[in-house]
């Protein structure tokens, strides 16, 4: 059945490489140009005899779209998605420059390499396999490579999702980042992740006022202060309990797994039987908010008017009402919240014929490995292609040897994926899209 010849297996690696090394950097408020990476990644479309179209919102920020078409007209359209942005690096702190996608040792080095110039890559050397080898789908493929993910997806999905709904005509079901990899337990055991749900986007913006005045003087109206103690009572708040469906899925599996009864009554315990495979769960068994920025003042003896803060938050399907109604009583009477930017919270069902073939395509390249279906902590274009009617999962499979921390990969230094496992990936993902 595989089609996944010599070439694509070289391809995959080189066009992670070759990504790595178009400096894609989005340092959020419209700083990034996705413009040379989509053009790479059209010019291989093309060449695989697809019509890619390349949309912007706004100039430089690229995005491309193209249909593979299926052989079952009355199949619904399967969505395939990566960005094409990544997070800023800071070179002098890697061991090689982030933007060489160099390869060394087996192992392709660089921002993108797992976030998710990897995953595009896997994209293109599928499909020109399939284009060398006459091999079509069974359902339509909507091939989609994006802008701004990496911030508010405004130029990117979002455009899409809002200004080209037709370009995604049919499309019932989509997979992307992050799922499918190799989460080793430290026992042996390798478990495989297939993402079937992300918590809701809820970064905030706190305001408090107070009366200005001169720093010697007794002020009970300081701004500074009425921020700081909403601040800490946002970071030391102990958020309910509030388990999905999903994640009650992953938890029974997960129990099921290592032979534990899957007690839902005392969660704090069961995650800490389950030893390293519980960090799997334990992000996603809470809304969340973490404060991460302040900003207030211009003078030591001034005190200011008003003072300024930002909290990363993040809540669960069918959490947001308690998410709302939790921050209106933390900030308090003196400060004032409002939605930096939001997204919503998604759920996807793991009994599904989808989830089915995606574990069915991993179980065939990982015959050891555990398939067991979890809730990402954060977001993905999932979120935006989801006002489409989308349901979408993750799942950019990958095979990583012991002591390869994916997770911690993400937005981290020295982020790097090994050849070994691109060449996984690829064939787990044509395995997958050939039957999905």
């Amino acid at each position: 059945m595989a089609d996944i010849d010599a070439r694509a297996l070289d391809e995959v690696v080189t066009f992670t490489s070759d990504l790595i090394r178009i400096d894609t950097t989005n340092r959020g408020g419209g700083d990034c140009r996705e413009r040379p990476a989509a053009e790479y990644a059209a010019e291989r479309l093309a060449a695989a005899g697809l019509e890619p179209t390349l949309l912007e919102r706004t100039p430089g920020r690229t995005n491309v779209v193209a249909r593979v078409e299926g052989t079952d007209p009355s199949a619904n359209a399967l969505l395939v998605h990566g960005h094409l942005d990544v997070v800023p690096a800071q070179a002098e702190d890697w061991t090689v420059h982030p933007f060489s996608g160099e390869i060394r040792d087996g192992v392709v080095w660089g921002r993108g390499a797992v976030d998710m110039k990897n995953m595009d890559a896997m994209i293109l050397a599928v499909v020109r396999a399939w284009a060398r080898a006459g091999v079509r789908p069974r359902r339509d493929l909507v091939i989609a490579f994006t802008a701004d993910e990496e911030a508010s997806a405004e130029d990117g999905s979002g455009f899409l999702a809002d200004r080209h709904p037709a370009l995604f005509e049919g499309c019932t079901e989509g997979i992307g980042e992050s799922g499918a990899f190799t989460f080793h337990d430290g026992t042996g055991r390798e478990i495989y992740p297939i993402a079937a749900g992300e918590r809701g986007t809820a970064w905030l913006k706190l305001t408090a006022r107070g009366r200005a005045g001169h720093g010697s003087k007794v002020n009970d109206e300081n701004a500074v202060t009425r921020l700081a103690a909403a601040v800490t009572r946002i970071g030391e708040h102990d958020w309910p309990l509030r388990l999905t469906p999903t994640v009650r899925a992953a938890l029974t599996e997960l129990a099921a797994l290592y032979g534990l009864e899957p007690d839902l009554d005392d969660i704090d315990l069961l995650l800490a039987k389950l030893g390293p495979a519980g960090r799997l769960v334990e992000p996603v068994v809470r809304n969340s908010a973490n404060p991460t920025m302040l900003n207030a003042g211009y003078k030591v003896n001034v005190i200011p008017g008003e003072a300024v803060a930002f909290v990363d938050g993040r809540y669960l399907p069918g959490g947001e009402d308690e998410f709302r109604t939790t921050l209106d009583r933390l900030t308090g009477p003196d400060v004032d919240w409002e939605f930096h930017h939001r997204e919503v919270a998604l759920q996807a069902p793991v009994d599904s014929p989808t989830y089915a073939r995606m574990r069915a395509a991993v179980e065939e390249f990982a015959p050891g490995g555990h398939v067991v279906p979890y809730c990402m902590s954060g977001g993905t274009d999932a979120k935006q292609f989801s006002r489409l009617g989308i349901t979408g999962y993750g799942f950019a499979p990958l095979r990583l040897p012991e002591g390869f921390d994916y997770q911690a990969l993400f937005h981290g230094v020295d982020e790097r994926v090994p050849v070994d496992a691109l060449h996984f990936g690829v064939r787990v993902l044509d395995r997958f899209l050939r039957t999905a």
